[in-house]
């Protein structure tokens, strides 16, 4: 059965880094559907400049042209706080125990697992498929990391072809080429009156000029 992806983020907004690292998870881990979950109220930072349901919006202009990748807007509709484990749990209880699902992420995110509320239960419902800059393993940068999360992964760690063969309890790494780009670049680009083109879909670009997102009050 082949694993589905999770990509959780504020998408403040969503831009081709995004949609690159999805593209380049979903063919090297054999994804059938990556799921884009836009957060609602994060709790690992500030709440973000617009609104929730603008965000979700953009992403799915974002994410129209490309069938495997669908918009879930769960953590959008929810007025509390979201956290990853309650995503989890309710997606597992939706697709059933044998449903692989992988839970998409970067190297820096990672690393901050430990931070999150329940990281220990995390790998009981998903595995977790790291993406990192080739020729910068997460192999180098884990002995920074603390001690659980070192063993956590050290005891996880498998190939890519486990994620289909197991519903969950893998950690797979990912070597993939990143786009400098940043949400926080193109939200300062609008604020400076600066072309975001070739940094985003013309049509979240289109969006975010027409309900003028990111201006200076």
């Amino acid at each position: 059965m082949k694993p589905i992806g999770i990509l959780g983020g504020t998408f403040d907004p969503i831009h081709y880094g995004h949609l690159r690292l999805a593209e380049e998870m979903r063919e090297l881990a054999g994804l059938q559907q990556i799921r884009f979950i836009p957060a609602g109220n994060p709790p690992h930072r500030e709440m973000p400049q617009v609104t929730a349901s603008q965000r979700s919006a953009m992403v799915r202009l974002a994410i129209a042209d490309q069938p495997a990748f669908v918009l879930d807007e769960r953590e959008v509709k929810c007025n509390k706080k979201c956290f990853t484990i309650n995503t989890l749990i309710e997606l597992r209880d939706e697709l059933g125990d044998t449903q692989p699902l992988c839970l998409l992420m970067g190297g820096d995110a990672f690393l901050q697992l430990h931070t999150w509320h329940q990281w220990e239960q995390l790998l009981d419902l998903a595995h977790i498929v790291v993406g990192y800059r080739p020729g910068y393993t997460l192999e180098e940068r884990i002995h920074s990391a603390p001690a659980k999360l070192r063993e956590h992964y050290l005891q996880r760690l498998c190939a890519v072809d486990y994620l289909s063969r197991h519903a969950a309890g893998g950690i797979a790494e990912l070597a993939i080429p990143k786009l400098e780009i940043s949400a926080t670049m193109i939200r300062n680009r609008v604020a400076e009156n600066r072309t975001i083109r070739y940094l985003l879909p013309v049509t979240v670009a289109n969006y975010i000029y027409q309900h003028h997102l990111y201006t200076p009050c």
